[in-house]
């Protein structure tokens, strides 16, 4: 069995339900490289978009008043796609969640201020972007907590080490 950072033996349901118990803990490798797949492209996807318009990108960073928007977009665009394919395959795991987690602030921060919005609609849009962003941000603090697993980069390269 594969050890964690974090205590997988505890039952969170009585009865009937605690047979999801058994089987999160035997299948919670395969479940946690389904977890960072899901998580990092969502990452993989908007960071390549970014680098495929890099110039889109600055604009927007520039109606946000990011200073040197520019510079930012080269910047932020390579740290989350590489982040993004970090996580999926499982290397340096735990640093490319926390990587995203920073990035994920900063951006949301950025571009999803919905409480300057007085449009009903695009305040509506900016307010579920916002709540999404700090989901994720939850998503990669799991991440961060309880590694990649065992069928990640990461594993493969302790043994070799």
């Amino acid at each position: 069995m594969t050890t964690h950072a974090f205590d997988n033996t505890q039952r969170s349901a009585p009865g009937l339900l605690s047979g999801l118990d058994a089987f999160a803990r035997e299948h919670q490798d395969t479940l946690l490289l389904i977890g960072r797949i899901l998580i990092g492209l969502i990452f993989l996807r908007s960071g390549s978009d970014k680098l495929m318009n890099i110039d889109g990108f600055a604009a927007g960073l520039a109606r946000g008043g990011v200073p040197m928007p520019t510079f930012f977009a080269w910047l932020g665009a390579p740290v989350e796609f590489i982040s993004g394919a970090a996580i999926v395959f499982g290397f340096a795991t735990r640093y490319a969640a926390i990587l995203m987690t920073a990035f994920v602030i900063v951006a949301t921060l950025i571009s999803h201020r919905y409480w300057e919005y007085t449009d009903v609609a695009m305040r509506r849009a900016n307010d579920i972007n916002f709540y999404k962003n700090v989901a994720i941000i939850g998503g990669a603090f799991y991440v961060f907590v309880t590694g990649s697993g065992r069928y990640a980069l990461d594993t493969l390269l302790r043994r070799k080490g």
